[in-house]
Protein backbone atom coordinates (compact mmCIF):
# COMPACT_ATOMS: atom_id res chain seq x y z
CA UNK A 1 0.00 0.00 0.00
CA UNK A 2 1.68 3.50 -0.99
CA UNK A 3 0.41 7.00 -0.28
CA UNK A 4 1.05 9.14 -3.32
CA UNK A 5 1.70 13.04 -1.61
CA UNK A 6 0.54 15.49 -4.13
CA UNK A 7 2.87 17.93 -2.01
CA UNK A 8 4.56 21.09 -1.64
CA UNK A 9 8.49 21.22 -1.00
CA UNK A 10 9.91 24.55 0.64
CA UNK A 11 12.66 26.57 1.59
CA UNK A 12 11.96 27.26 5.12
CA UNK A 13 13.35 30.61 6.78
CA UNK A 14 12.91 30.16 10.60
CA UNK A 15 13.48 33.40 12.70
CA UNK A 16 13.27 32.76 16.68
CA UNK A 17 11.40 35.93 17.88
CA UNK A 18 10.16 37.13 21.31
CA UNK A 19 6.94 37.83 20.09
CA UNK A 20 5.10 37.93 16.60
CA UNK A 21 6.46 41.36 14.66
CA UNK A 22 3.63 43.78 14.47
CA UNK A 23 2.60 46.36 11.78
CA UNK A 24 5.54 48.80 11.72
CA UNK A 25 7.50 47.00 14.18
CA UNK A 26 11.34 45.99 12.89
CA UNK A 27 12.75 43.25 15.15
CA UNK A 28 16.05 41.82 15.96
CA UNK A 29 15.26 37.54 15.75
CA UNK A 30 17.18 35.68 18.23
CA UNK A 31 18.29 32.96 15.94
CA UNK A 32 17.78 31.73 12.41
CA UNK A 33 17.75 28.26 10.19
CA UNK A 34 17.57 27.61 6.55
CA UNK A 35 15.87 24.32 6.55
CA UNK A 36 13.86 21.94 4.37
CA UNK A 37 10.16 22.56 4.63
CA UNK A 38 6.57 22.66 3.53
CA UNK A 39 3.37 21.06 4.42
CA UNK A 40 3.71 18.38 1.91
CA UNK A 41 7.42 17.10 2.61
CA UNK A 42 6.96 17.48 5.94
CA UNK A 43 4.18 15.04 5.68
CA UNK A 44 5.70 12.78 3.36
CA UNK A 45 9.02 12.70 5.96
CA UNK A 46 6.65 11.87 8.76
CA UNK A 47 4.93 8.94 6.44
CA UNK A 48 8.42 7.82 5.84
CA UNK A 49 9.43 7.65 9.44
CA UNK A 50 6.47 5.81 10.59
CA UNK A 51 7.89 2.93 8.27
CA UNK A 52 4.93 4.28 5.46
CA UNK A 53 5.61 3.70 1.89
CA UNK A 54 5.14 7.29 0.33
CA UNK A 55 5.86 8.86 -2.75
CA UNK A 56 5.70 12.63 -3.06
CA UNK A 57 4.61 14.37 -6.08
CA UNK A 58 5.91 18.34 -7.07
CA UNK A 59 8.21 20.29 -8.23
CA UNK A 60 11.46 22.21 -7.00
CA UNK A 61 13.23 24.76 -9.02
CA UNK A 62 16.24 22.90 -10.73
CA UNK A 63 19.00 24.40 -9.00
CA UNK A 64 17.37 22.84 -5.31
CA UNK A 65 17.90 19.04 -5.96
CA UNK A 66 19.81 19.27 -2.45
CA UNK A 67 16.06 18.85 -1.17
CA UNK A 68 15.73 15.96 -3.17
CA UNK A 69 18.83 14.57 -1.19
CA UNK A 70 17.56 15.57 2.31
CA UNK A 71 14.03 13.90 1.46
CA UNK A 72 15.89 10.29 -0.13
CA UNK A 73 17.86 10.22 3.20
CA UNK A 74 14.71 10.07 5.09
CA UNK A 75 13.50 7.08 2.47
CA UNK A 76 10.86 9.81 0.96
CA UNK A 77 10.53 8.51 -3.29
CA UNK A 78 11.42 11.79 -5.42
CA UNK A 79 11.29 10.11 -8.51
CA UNK A 80 7.89 12.36 -9.52
CA UNK A 81 9.42 15.38 -8.58
CA UNK A 82 9.54 17.51 -11.78
CA UNK A 83 12.82 19.98 -12.23
CA UNK A 84 11.40 23.59 -12.89
CA UNK A 85 12.63 27.09 -13.97
CA UNK A 86 10.47 28.60 -11.00
CA UNK A 87 12.15 29.49 -7.81
CA UNK A 88 11.25 26.62 -5.39
CA UNK A 89 9.00 27.40 -3.26
CA UNK A 90 9.63 29.12 0.66
CA UNK A 91 7.93 30.04 3.92
CA UNK A 92 9.16 32.50 6.21
CA UNK A 93 8.48 31.44 10.12
CA UNK A 94 8.29 33.74 12.58
CA UNK A 95 8.37 31.32 15.90
CA UNK A 96 8.14 32.96 19.15
CA UNK A 97 8.86 32.35 22.66
CA UNK A 98 5.21 30.24 23.38
CA UNK A 99 6.75 27.93 20.49
CA UNK A 100 3.79 29.50 18.62
CA UNK A 101 4.94 30.42 14.57
CA UNK A 102 3.38 32.69 12.21
CA UNK A 103 4.50 31.61 8.68
CA UNK A 104 4.14 33.85 5.04
CA UNK A 105 3.95 31.19 2.41
CA UNK A 106 5.47 32.05 -1.20
CA UNK A 107 3.98 28.94 -3.59
CA UNK A 108 6.59 29.11 -6.36
CA UNK A 109 7.22 25.65 -8.27
CA UNK A 110 4.57 24.09 -5.78
CA UNK A 111 1.74 25.43 -8.61
CA UNK A 112 3.57 24.06 -11.38
CA UNK A 113 2.16 20.13 -11.03
CA UNK A 114 0.62 19.59 -14.26
CA UNK A 115 -2.25 17.55 -15.65
CA UNK A 116 0.07 15.29 -17.41
CA UNK A 117 2.19 14.91 -14.40
CA UNK A 118 -1.29 14.11 -12.33
CA UNK A 119 -2.48 11.36 -15.06
CA UNK A 120 1.30 9.59 -15.34
CA UNK A 121 1.54 9.41 -11.64
CA UNK A 122 -1.96 8.17 -10.75
CA UNK A 123 -2.26 5.92 -13.80
CA UNK A 124 0.19 3.79 -12.03
CA UNK A 125 -1.38 3.40 -8.42
CA UNK A 126 -3.41 0.42 -7.10
CA UNK A 127 -7.00 0.59 -5.85
CA UNK A 128 -5.61 0.46 -2.12
CA UNK A 129 -3.21 3.08 -2.43
CA UNK A 130 -4.26 6.77 -1.14
CA UNK A 131 -3.82 9.92 -2.54
CA UNK A 132 -2.85 13.05 0.11
CA UNK A 133 -3.72 16.42 -0.55
CA UNK A 134 -2.56 19.60 1.35
CA UNK A 135 -3.55 23.10 0.06
CA UNK A 136 -0.59 24.24 -0.71
CA UNK A 137 -0.11 23.29 -4.77
CA UNK A 138 -2.34 23.67 -7.68
CA UNK A 139 -4.67 21.32 -9.78
CA UNK A 140 -6.06 19.88 -6.45
CA UNK A 141 -9.19 19.37 -7.91
CA UNK A 142 -8.33 17.77 -11.16
CA UNK A 143 -6.27 15.25 -8.70
CA UNK A 144 -9.30 14.48 -6.63
CA UNK A 145 -11.16 14.16 -9.90
CA UNK A 146 -8.25 11.86 -10.95
CA UNK A 147 -7.92 9.95 -7.93
CA UNK A 148 -11.67 8.83 -7.73
CA UNK A 149 -11.55 7.72 -11.29
CA UNK A 150 -8.85 5.34 -10.59
CA UNK A 151 -10.46 4.38 -7.27
CA UNK A 152 -8.34 5.76 -5.43
CA UNK A 153 -8.75 6.60 -1.14
CA UNK A 154 -8.12 10.52 -1.10
CA UNK A 155 -6.88 12.23 2.32
CA UNK A 156 -6.99 15.75 2.21
CA UNK A 157 -5.52 18.36 5.08
CA UNK A 158 -6.80 21.67 3.44
CA UNK A 159 -4.05 24.09 5.26
CA UNK A 160 -3.77 26.96 4.53
CA UNK A 161 -7.74 27.07 4.62
CA UNK A 162 -9.73 28.77 2.08
CA UNK A 163 -12.87 27.88 2.29
CA UNK A 164 -14.29 28.93 -0.85
CA UNK A 165 -11.92 26.41 -2.73
CA UNK A 166 -11.68 23.63 -0.15
CA UNK A 167 -15.95 23.88 0.39
CA UNK A 168 -16.85 22.37 -3.15
CA UNK A 169 -14.31 19.28 -2.92
CA UNK A 170 -15.05 18.16 0.48
CA UNK A 171 -18.01 15.60 -0.66
CA UNK A 172 -15.05 13.62 -2.71
CA UNK A 173 -13.03 13.38 0.20
CA UNK A 174 -12.70 10.15 1.84
CA UNK A 175 -10.55 11.53 5.27
CA UNK A 176 -10.73 15.26 6.05
CA UNK A 177 -8.25 16.04 8.69
CA UNK A 178 -8.29 19.62 10.34
CA UNK A 179 -7.51 21.44 13.30
CA UNK A 180 -9.92 23.62 15.20
CA UNK A 181 -9.77 26.68 13.67
CA UNK A 182 -9.48 25.33 10.04
CA UNK A 183 -12.79 23.58 10.90
CA UNK A 184 -14.61 26.41 12.53
CA UNK A 185 -13.69 28.77 9.17
CA UNK A 186 -14.61 25.99 7.09
CA UNK A 187 -18.19 25.60 8.92
CA UNK A 188 -18.32 29.52 9.64
CA UNK A 189 -18.80 29.19 13.43
CA UNK A 190 -17.71 30.54 16.42
CA UNK A 191 -16.84 26.93 18.22
CA UNK A 192 -15.40 24.35 17.84
CA UNK A 193 -18.73 21.87 19.15
CA UNK A 194 -20.78 24.05 16.45
CA UNK A 195 -17.88 22.88 13.61
CA UNK A 196 -18.45 19.41 14.95
CA UNK A 197 -21.98 19.68 14.84
CA UNK A 198 -22.04 21.16 11.33
CA UNK A 199 -19.72 18.79 9.89
CA UNK A 200 -21.35 15.59 11.10
CA UNK A 201 -24.50 17.11 9.67
CA UNK A 202 -23.30 18.48 6.02
CA UNK A 203 -20.65 15.24 5.73
CA UNK A 204 -22.42 12.11 7.23
CA UNK A 205 -20.27 9.40 5.47
CA UNK A 206 -17.26 11.54 5.39
CA UNK A 207 -14.11 10.55 8.28
CA UNK A 208 -12.94 13.39 10.16
CA UNK A 209 -9.94 13.92 12.47
CA UNK A 210 -10.03 17.08 14.16
CA UNK A 211 -6.67 18.18 16.21
CA UNK A 212 -7.25 20.14 19.32
CA UNK A 213 -4.17 21.11 20.28
CA UNK A 214 -3.12 20.19 23.80
CA UNK A 215 -6.56 19.25 24.05
CA UNK A 216 -5.78 15.93 21.88
CA UNK A 217 -7.77 14.77 18.87
CA UNK A 218 -11.26 13.55 17.97
CA UNK A 219 -12.31 10.78 15.12
CA UNK A 220 -15.48 11.61 13.80
CA UNK A 221 -17.42 8.92 11.95
CA UNK A 222 -21.13 9.62 11.49
CA UNK A 223 -22.77 9.57 15.01
CA UNK A 224 -19.26 8.06 16.70
CA UNK A 225 -16.80 10.26 18.24
CA UNK A 226 -13.53 9.07 19.65
CA UNK A 227 -11.48 11.47 21.97
CA UNK A 228 -7.28 10.98 22.50
CA UNK A 229 -5.81 13.06 25.11
CA UNK A 230 -2.38 15.09 23.87
CA UNK A 231 0.16 14.12 25.69
CA UNK A 232 1.51 16.70 28.23
CA UNK A 233 5.12 18.06 27.31
CA UNK A 234 7.22 21.43 27.03
CA UNK A 235 7.14 22.77 23.97
CA UNK A 236 9.76 24.23 22.22
CA UNK A 237 8.86 24.60 18.11
CA UNK A 238 5.09 23.51 17.26
CA UNK A 239 6.11 23.92 13.39
CA UNK A 240 6.02 20.91 12.15
CA UNK A 241 3.38 19.42 14.84
CA UNK A 242 0.44 18.57 12.39
CA UNK A 243 2.35 17.03 9.84
CA UNK A 244 3.86 14.79 12.14
CA UNK A 245 0.30 13.93 13.35
CA UNK A 246 -0.85 13.81 9.86
CA UNK A 247 2.27 11.42 8.67
CA UNK A 248 2.14 8.48 11.50
CA UNK A 249 -1.75 8.91 11.52
CA UNK A 250 -1.96 7.80 7.90
CA UNK A 251 0.50 5.14 8.98
CA UNK A 252 -1.82 3.67 11.60
CA UNK A 253 -4.32 3.48 9.69
CA UNK A 254 -2.69 1.96 6.38
CA UNK A 255 -1.78 -0.87 9.40
CA UNK A 256 -5.58 -1.52 10.34
CA UNK A 257 -4.74 -0.59 13.88
CA UNK A 258 -7.75 0.28 16.15
CA UNK A 259 -8.69 4.22 16.06
CA UNK A 260 -8.02 4.90 19.35
CA UNK A 261 -4.21 3.26 18.97
CA UNK A 262 -3.93 5.09 15.75
CA UNK A 263 -4.40 8.82 17.51
CA UNK A 264 -2.50 8.03 20.24
CA UNK A 265 0.82 6.71 17.98
CA UNK A 266 0.01 10.00 16.13
CA UNK A 267 0.13 12.28 19.21
CA UNK A 268 2.62 10.78 20.89
CA UNK A 269 4.97 11.61 17.71
CA UNK A 270 3.11 15.59 17.45
CA UNK A 271 4.46 15.93 21.05
CA UNK A 272 8.32 14.73 20.42
CA UNK A 273 8.74 16.79 17.59
CA UNK A 274 7.52 20.09 19.48
CA UNK A 275 10.60 19.61 21.77
CA UNK A 276 12.58 19.82 19.51
CA UNK A 277 13.65 23.18 17.09
CA UNK A 278 12.88 22.95 13.11
CA UNK A 279 10.41 21.52 10.78
CA UNK A 280 11.77 18.11 9.21
CA UNK A 281 14.68 17.78 11.62
CA UNK A 282 12.41 17.68 14.63
CA UNK A 283 10.13 14.67 13.19
CA UNK A 284 10.71 11.24 15.38
CA UNK A 285 11.41 7.88 14.35
CA UNK A 286 9.27 4.88 15.00
CA UNK A 287 11.62 3.68 17.40
CA UNK A 288 11.66 7.13 19.54
CA UNK A 289 7.65 7.19 19.37
CA UNK A 290 7.55 3.45 20.88
CA UNK A 291 10.15 4.15 23.43
CA UNK A 292 7.81 7.57 24.20
CA UNK A 293 4.67 5.26 25.11
CA UNK A 294 6.62 2.47 26.75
Amino acid sequence: MIVYNFGSINIDHVYRVPHFVRPGETMTSNAYQQVLGGKGANQSIALARANCDVKHIGAIEKSDTRLLTTLQDFGVDTSFVNLSDTPTGHAIIQVNDEAENAIVLFAGANHQISESQIDDVLAQASRDDWVLLQNETNNIELIIERAKHYGLSVVFNPAPMDVNTVKPLIDNIDLLIVNEVEAMDLCQVDTIEEAQTTLQQRYPQLKIILTLGRQGVRYIYKNEVIEVAAFNVEAIDTTAAGDTFIGYCLAGLQLSLPIEDVLRQACAASAICVTQTGASSAIPTVAQVKAFLA
